[in-house]
């Protein structure tokens, strides 16, 4: 990499110091500053990386041979391989093979250019702008983790606190409610009354399976006098596999999932669909979510021979990766996998951007450098490959997409250039450049979410007898992250109902889902919070239960009124005083517009498509990076390409043009339309406001409506179009799909 001109004065000024230290006397050049200016830039540009490649592990890495060491310019010197300057240089020698033994010993002789340039940068006086390597015998720099960094919110043992008082417990439906309305009473707030049924069948049946109601289920459950309607409603929609395809998509932008490589090649996965369908499974089964997790990173280890478990290791090489790389680009682009493994790992399950520590000690966060190689670590052979496997016992194998240790390779792009895939060890890197290695990284965790004095070791997970394909790191680690008494499993419960929470009501107890550091969001409700994570981990980690929690309460249950007297007091609704209405996101408005339309293919799981036109539910559209769906985007769809915890939410003039104008748009309302009775305008009116909105119209509503289909059907008449009334019903349906009342839940 050329180095730009105009960085050259802030290089210079930042290695002035340590520069000037290492040029001994007798090495100075007659132009010291020039000579610090070249010296440098040569080093970092050019020889740097020779040395560490070619000369670095015999010569001060892992071993000191020939009594040459070049892990810094003081053992340089002291080596005395640049006596005498490029003349009379023994090292040079050697790499010219001048003299003997020739160097590199393992490889072809150094090109005659390169040797020029470590000839160039030994008359300027050799100079360093950091040491290689640590000093061999050196103990590593480390940052501390002290019982002061634990007492932060989110690495604190989850607190069991008793039930808040409150004035008015009568309102309360759950213990949840308690937590919520003892701060609204602090504030001299109250909380707004149950909205009405129809109302909550429609949240409900959006918040669990992204689907509206039909008309036949609103009226059962308005009709339905037992005290346990609501909760049946809830166990309901629950056992719908509706509801797997609705969280898996939640899921799904946690984890950063595409199924192509990105950047500009982008091609496919064809075969990572099987993570997606894992989730939507996993989702529908109620799988304990701590085994949800371990299956996600370590479940070809765990399970090797359940398929669900091997497909869930998607969840690791879910994200993007350049196929077409040059030699140079090798080892970091390994890296850059390791870490978008790591990193990504971090945020999903733990809330913590550990990513930011790759480079230096977390800036914020108590998670040093150290701890965040040791974690990475656990994939130093990490790849990703395609195995085949049956799906149900007695069927025929389909190929999987894994990602997973000792098996072949997905092959790609830069393979013919020799690309290894994996590196067999994993090195602590300063400032996370692959062309200063430090040492080798051990296996471990981050200490903050480790009890005082334990090691890694507490947590190891022993491979089977006769076991050889891994190491089982990533078993190890695993078991670390879902442990909830010595280990990282408080605080994985706390962001797993912290996303459930956030699904539900707009917003996490903790505002920021990825976030759980130093510079994320504090909890609007810290003892809630706790009470929900020791809730979920009581009832074995099973998040349906977690969710019937939240939904049967009072504060969920909320009508969405608004005053400003009480919005003057908490203007962003942070303590829960009513509902908030909330736009749907891209997937469950496609997915109504074509259920209400009857034209939704119920069909589940198997590869997606990238064809706009297909009928099946959103969460099977093929995630091409770089082809994503022009609707979908439209309404904030992701990007898929590092882990996302919150959706925006946009409102812009292309969105109304979408229902107008778009093909999607016409065949929806025609569809619709021609579920509605012919020959009876009033029943037609009534029947497309059940469908869409789920009730009835209004008089005034209904008023409107029928002066438009009458108005509407002459203007298709004078125009001379056949069929003008059941053209003039497809655009008063299309007027219905646009309005705001179907995208907006209150």
């Amino acid at each position: 990499m050329k180095i730009p001109p105009v960085l050259v004065p802030l290089l210079v000024s930042a290695c002035l110091a340590t520069a000037r230290a290492q040029l001994p006397p007798l090495a100075v050049p007659a132009d010291h500053e020039r000579a610090m200016r070249e010296g440098i830039i040569l080093f970092k540009e050019h020889v740097r990386p020779v040395l560490v490649k070619h000369c670095l592990d015999c010569h001060g890495g892992k071993a000191v041979k020939g009594d040459f060491d070049l892990s810094d310019r003081p053992a340089l010197i002291e080596s005395q391989a640049i006596e005498g300057g490029s003349k009379g240089s023994r090292m040079i020698a050697l790499m010219a093979h001048d003299d003997e033994p020739h160097m590199p010993k393992k490889a072809a002789r150094l090109p005659d250019a390169t040797i020029d340039q470590i000839r160039k940068w030994v008359d300027l006086g050799a100079p360093y702008d950091k040491p290689l390597v640590e000093k061999a015998g050196a103990a590593p720099v480390d940052k501390v983790v002290t019982a002061k960094d634990r007492e932060f919110w989110s690495f604190r043992p989850l607190a069991k606190a008793a039930l808040p008082e409150v004035n008015d417990p009568a309102w309360c439906r759950t213990p949840v409610d308690r937590f919520v309305l003892a701060k609204l009473e602090v504030k001299g707030l109250k909380a707004n009354p149950p909205a009405d049924r129809r109302t909550l069948i429609r949240r409900a049946s959006f918040d669990l399976v992204g689907l509206p109601p039909t008309p036949e289920e609103v009226d059962a459950f308005v009709a339905d006098p037992s005290p346990d309607a609501l909760d049946k409603l809830i166990d309901r929609l629950l056992a719908s596999p509706g509801h797997g395809e609705r969280w898996a998509r939640h899921w799904m932008d946690v984890a950063r999932f595409g199924e192509s490589h990105g950047y500009e090649q982008d091609y496919d996965r064809p075969h990572a669909y099987h993570y997606r369908d894992f989730l939507i499974k996993a989702l529908n089964q109620d799988m304990p979510y701590d085994q949800f997790v371990r299956w996600q990173v370590a479940g070809d280890e765990l399970e090797p021979s359940d398929p669900m478990a091997m497909a869930a290791t998607g969840f690791l090489g879910a994200g993007a990766f350049p196929t077409q790389l040059t030699e140079a680009e090798f080892e970091s682009a390994r890296y850059e996998e390791i870490n978008d493994m790591t990193a990504t790992t971090g945020s999903a399950f733990l809330g913590l951007s550990v990513g930011c520590a790759r480079c230096h000690d977390h800036k914020f966060d108590p998670i040093p450098a150290e701890d965040y190689y040791r974690m990475a670590s656990s994939f130093s052979r990490t790849i990703r490959s395609e195995v085949e496997l049956p799906l149900a016992p007695g069927e025929k194998p389909t190929k999987m997409q894994v990602t997973a240790e000792g098996y072949p390779h997905t092959k790609h792009h830069a393979d013919d250039r020799g690309f290894p895939h994996f590196y067999p060890k994993t090195f602590v890197l300063n400032r996370g450049d692959v062309n200063q290695k430090k040492r080798e990284a051990s296996p471990g965790f981050l200490r903050v979410l480790m009890g005082e004095g334990r090691e890694p070791s507490a947590w190891k997970v022993e491979p089977p007898s006769g076991w050889s394909r891994s190491d089982f790191r990533r078993a190890t680690l695993a078991h670390w992250m879902t442990d909830p008494e010595g280990g990282a499993g408080q605080i994985a419960a706390r962001v797993a109902v912290n996303r459930l929470w956030q699904h539900h009501f707009g917003r996490g107890i903790v505002e920021t889902p990825n976030d759980f550091g130093a510079q994320g969001a504090r909890p609007s409700h810290p003892e809630l919070l706790d009470y929900l994570a020791l809730e979920l981990i009581r009832n074995g980690w099973k998040l349906k239960s977690i969710h019937k929690l939240m939904m049967t309460s009072a504060v969920y249950l909320q009508n969405a009124d608004f005053d400003e007297a009480r919005a003057s007091v908490d203007r962003e609704n942070t303590l829960l005083w009513r509902r908030a209405p909330r736009r749907l996101e891209a997937e469950p408005i496609r997915d109504a517009m074509l259920a209400v339309s009857g034209r939704l293919d119920p069909t589940m799981y198997g590869p997606g498509t990238l064809d706009e036109n297909m009928r099946r539910r959103s969460v099977y559209f093929f995630i091409k990076r770089s082809g994503l769906i022009p609707t979908m985007m439209l309404f904030d769809w992701p990007e898929h390409l590092v882990s996302i915890g919150q959706r925006g939410s946009t409102t812009t003039a292309s969105q109304a043009l979408m229902f107008l104008n778009s093909k999607l748009g016409r065949d929806c309302a025609e569809g619709f339309a021609a579920r509605l009775p012919v020959g009876n305008l009033a029943e037609a009116i009534r029947q497309a406001y059940r469908l869409a909105y789920g009730r009835e119209p209004s008089e005034a509503e209904a008023k409107v409506a029928a002066g438009f289909l009458a108005d509407e059907t002459a203007s298709q008449e004078k125009a001379g179009r056949p069929d003008p009334a059941k053209l003039a019903l497809a655009d008063f349906c299309q007027a219905l799909l646009g309005g705001s009342e179907f995208i907006y839940v209150p």
